[in-house]
């Protein structure tokens, strides 16, 4: 029996025996699994200390940021300013300082509650291992897998926004990393030499400076003044995208689609004076002129003598008005644009048509160049300066059987630049003077600006300037009537100044008018275009100025890829004279031939009459004529032939009346927008009512400039 007991025991601890080896692999694969899952899980610790050691060298940049501010901030003389920043910055770094070791602390809090589960998971799922859970499917090129989402999955890669830079580019397992520009650092005198400037996110802020000082261009290239935020901002880049409307001063950049719409248009409209309500319709202090366009167009609609623009652009207007009046002091006839119905009316532009000693028409033209976005709303006004005026007793409008009113418009994807700028004014003047200017609106101070001097203005890039500059003055003595005033443009080139185009103006005494000229002028890289008054030695003149545009310079710049001008002036010979009825002029011409215009050439039956087109586009004419006449009415018309489908007849036609008593010479001009055709060509007829033609000078005030804009 002891023997089959011990028999028994044998075989029995032979079975434990192998039973206790069976559960010894057992527990070695656990624990060689228990291994690699703590492995996994340290390096997942390192990541986190890694992430950790990186947010405390941010917190170590912010808090170095911070104190640059700090000690800038110390440096600025207004206490009460540096008291308040101070306390916001020490409570913002305090508060993301507090965000930041929380965030730590939950993202360790996270991580190692993640661990302790994962641990739970190695000991409860032995038969079963679960790997690290990852993205479903690989991430595209510019995706990353963000892990913090449960499950984790592919996001797009971040786009370093404007004014950043890239710190360290997109992968698989972590999004793009970029930092913001500190502008106040890299360019120390960005805001002046006086002015602090302090960085924000994707720009910066200039301390104390006004609106109206930073939207003249404070801001600089590549930068726009974000009049919601009152800082500059980086402007945009399209990244391949096309560019619709480029970053100006006040606007950032539009990116998109192309439009497929044209480069320039044009607009036509007859102007009348409104029905009178009563009797005694005063002009003070305004009087709205009816604007009657025919034409329907999808650029703009036209009611109730209003024009509402309904697209993006720049706008040439040219206005040519002819009136009897018999008010007081002066009229001012004016253009007006109203941006919104919230907003209050600017006034753009504006001419002052002197108190006659008779009962004469007197022609004088009102232009302006602007930048309009659609519901802009633009009209024309008539104003006395006193209630002495009435429009049923003291006014009568010339009724030309053309369109007064002309426009240009201009896509924004011509690259056009447009520009006003205000006269800055002194007491009493004599002979010569030569303004100087302070930009009020222009959409990209980079392109176009002012000389040191603030005499003249400034191009980058060559093109052509399509400019209108008006001067209202009070003149007192004999001789301005006798001799009158000019006006008178310059393009200076590597420091050579050359006359451009030249305005006469018939002289008053003890009266209130104004002086204007307008044209279009070619200019290369860094030319300047600069511009002066010349009156008589013994005349005594005091210029005006205020905000109703009577004292501007307003010029729009147009690449030369999209645009072309042509000067002249009368010929010396061949010019009527005796009883002119409707007898051509003839010109000279003074810039070289264009591909897309030039003056007739010898030879031809139209020699020197005929202003002819070779491409497709839209026109503008400045014309200005100084002659001596005994005409009861003097009308310049502008008379357009050819062009396939067009039609023949008078463009635009500008009246005036008799020479002032006194006077040696006098003047007419005019100004209109057109659209031509390859074949169009256009002549100029002057026509005198009752009387005769004496003389018509070819310098001194007697210039043609055209410009040429593709369609």
């Amino acid at each position: 029996d002891a023997l089959i007991l011990h028999l028994q025991l044998a075989k029995g601890q032979e079975k434990l025996v192998e039973a206790l080896r069976a559960q010894q692999v057992i527990i070695r694969d656990l624990q060689q699994k228990l291994v690699d899952q703590q492995d996994a899980l340290l390096l997942q610790q390192r990541e986190v200390l890694q992430q950790q050691r990186h947010m405390y060298e941010q917190m170590d940049a912010v808090k170095n940021q911070f104190g640059q501010l700090l000690e800038t901030v110390k440096q600025v003389s207004f206490q009460g300013l540096q008291g308040e920043l101070q306390n916001y910055f020490e409570s913002h770094l305090a508060g993301l300082q507090s965000q930041a070791r929380t965030h730590l602390q939950k993202s360790y809090a996270v991580h190692k509650m993640d661990i302790d589960s994962k641990v739970m998971d190695v000991v409860g799922e032995t038969q079963f291992p679960q790997p690290l859970r990852g993205c479903p499917s690989p991430c595209g090129s510019e995706e990353f897998c963000d892990f913090q989402k449960d499950p984790p999955q592919c996001e797009k890669c971040t786009m370093c926004p404007p004014g950043f830079f890239l710190i360290s580019q997109c992968s698989s397992t972590a999004d793009r990393m970029c930092q913001d520009r500190d502008e106040c650092l890299e360019l120390p005198h960005i805001c002046g030499e006086r002015v602090k400037c302090i960085n924000t996110p994707g720009g910066f802020r200039c301390l104390g400076v006004s609106e109206r000082e930073a939207v003249t261009g404070l801001c600089g290239h590549e930068y726009f003044y974000n009049q919601e935020l009152l800082e500059c901002q980086a402007c945009s880049d399209c990244d391949g995208e096309a560019l619709v409307v480029p970053c100006t001063a006040v606007s950032d950049t539009v990116c998109g689609q192309i439009s497929e719409n044209r480069l320039s248009q044009f607009w036509v409209s007859k102007v009348a004076l409104p029905s009178a309500g009563t009797s005694d319709a005063h002009i003070f202090p305004g009087l709205q002129l009816s604007i009657r366009g025919k034409e329907s167009s999808d650029l703009l609609s036209n009611e109730a003598g209003k024009v509402t623009f309904l697209k993006h652009g720049l706008v040439w207007l040219d206005h040519n008005f002819a009136i009897k009046h018999s008010c007081r002091n002066f009229l001012q006839v004016g253009m007006r644009l109203n941006r919104s119905q919230e907003e209050e009316s600017q006034d753009l532009s504006g001419v002052r048509i002197e108190q006659p000693d008779g009962k004469y028409f007197q022609g004088v033209s009102v232009s302006i160049g602007v930048e309009v976005e659609p519901n802009h709303i633009f009209t024309l006004l008539l104003k006395s300066p006193n209630q002495h005026c009435n429009q049923s007793k003291d006014l009568h409008v010339f009724d030309v059987p053309t369109p007064s009113l002309s426009l240009l418009w201009l896509s924004h994807d011509t690259g056009a630049v447009a520009m006003t700028a205000q006269m800055s004014l002194l007491a009493h003047y004599q002979t010569s003077y030569r303004p100087t200017f302070r930009i009020t609106t222009v959409s990209d101070p980079y392109m176009v600006s002012l000389t040191h001097d603030s005499r003249g203005v400034r191009f980058i890039e060559s093109g052509v300037v399509k400019f209108v500059i008006q001067q209202a003055l009070y003149s007192m003595g004999h001789t301005c009537i006798r001799e009158g005033f000019s006006l008178i443009a310059y393009t200076t080139r590597n420091t050579t100044g050359l006359k451009t185009m030249q305005a006469f103006k018939t002289g008053v005494n003890y009266r209130d008018t104004s002086i204007t000229l307008s044209g279009a002028v070619m200019v290369e890289s860094k030319d300047m275009l600069t511009f002066e008054i010349t009156s008589p030695s013994q005349c005594n003149i005091r210029y005006f100025g205020d905000s109703t545009g009577i004292s501007i310079l307003s010029l729009i710049w147009i690449p030369s890829a999209v645009s072309s001008a042509l000067t002249a002036t009368v010929s010396r010979t061949g010019l009527p004279s005796g009883a002119v009825r409707n007898k051509p002029l003839l010109f000279q011409q003074l810039s070289p031939d264009t591909p897309q215009v030039h003056l007739a050439h010898s030879g031809d039956s139209n020699a020197r009459k005929n202003f002819i087109f070779h491409e497709t586009g839209t026109a503008n004419i400045a014309l200005n004529l100084k002659l001596i006449h005994s005409c009861n009415i003097v009308k310049l018309t502008l008379q357009r032939v050819g062009g396939q489908g067009q039609q023949a007849g008078p463009v635009a036609q500008q009246v005036s009346g008799s020479m002032p008593e006194g006077s040696e010479w006098t003047s007419i001009g005019l100004r209109a927008s057109f659209q031509v055709q390859n074949g169009t060509s256009v002549y100029v007829t002057l026509d005198c009512v009752r009387g005769r033609v004496n003389q018509i000078t070819h310098e001194g005030g007697t210039n043609v400039s055209i410009l040429w804009v593709a369609l």
